[in-house]
């Protein structure tokens, strides 16, 4: 009689989850270094390596969690989840652009040289890429050995973490900015767990990064002065908004 194999423990797979994007990000850098060579130097944004590294986790999310759960259960989901994932996302991008307009800065209504390029980056890496990993492959996994609450406050976590060292609109790294994309994750991690999917989040994600950074956009790099007052407004409101989205009862979770 055949030995049935034996499930792999949950805790192995959340590690797998989370290591093997981050192998993925960095075999994807090598090969594409062995091809076109190092780092470009007419690129001083940094922009073409951080697009490998999301890039890398983005795709090895995709295989891995596709074939593991599918695209609804990773929590790549039209419908009424899409749509309620994208209201409560536009709460929080309607807050900060409030706070970039009543906090005084350097600003300029103008329109980026390169607004379509800076859109497909936003949308597919900053965005798209990062969240499959977060809030949807190490989501499920969290989510199944920790449970859905721990899941969304850990991702959320991990996802404010690479957006701060990662995202172009990082212009300064102090303790407020840092706690600034702390709580901005964790309010993604919530709306991913009281909606089952993050795809509203990755649409208004580009678009909160479009129209505050490249339409209001800095006339010279942001002060800490300037920006200091908008995290902290932006931050204190959006730990409102956690407060009215934390779940009452398992009812509430959207797996």
């Amino acid at each position: 009689m055949q030995e049935q194999s034996r499930p792999v423990p949950p805790a192995i797979r959340a590690l797998i989850a989370f290591v093997a994007p981050l192998f993925g990000a960095v075999l994807l850098g090598v090969v594409v270094a062995l091809l076109v060579g190092g780092p470009d130097a007419r690129d001083p944004s940094g922009r073409a390596s951080t697009t490998l590294i999301l890039g890398g986790l983005g795709i090895t999310s995709l295989i891995f969690g596709v074939r593991w759960y599918g695209f609804d259960d990773l929590g790549l989901r039209g419908g009424r989840p899409l749509y309620a994932s994208i209201g409560f996302a536009t709460v929080a991008w309607l807050i900060f652009l409030a706070a970039r307009l009543l906090v005084p800065s350097n600003t300029n209504v103008v329109v980026a040289p390169d607004f379509g390029r800076a859109f497909i980056y936003l949308l597919l890496f900053e965005a798209f890429a990062l969240q499959l990993w977060t809030f949807g492959f190490l989501f499920r996994e969290l989510a199944n050995w920790r449970g859905p609450l721990t899941a969304a406050v850990t991702c959320g976590i991990l996802f404010g973490a690479i957006a701060s060292q990662f995202f172009e609109e990082a212009y300064i790294e102090t303790t407020v900015s840092v706690m600034y994309f702390l709580v901005w994750g964790v309010l993604y991690g919530l709306i991913r767990l009281r909606t089952g999917s993050f795809l509203g989040t990755v649409i208004i994600q580009a678009m909160h990064s479009l129209t505050a950074w490249y339409i209001l956009l800095p006339g010279v790099e942001p002060t800490r002065q300037e920006l200091h007052p908008l995290y902290l407004i932006s931050a204190t409101l959006y730990l409102m908004l956690i407060w009215r989205l934390w779940p009452k009862t398992e009812e509430d979770y959207r797996i």
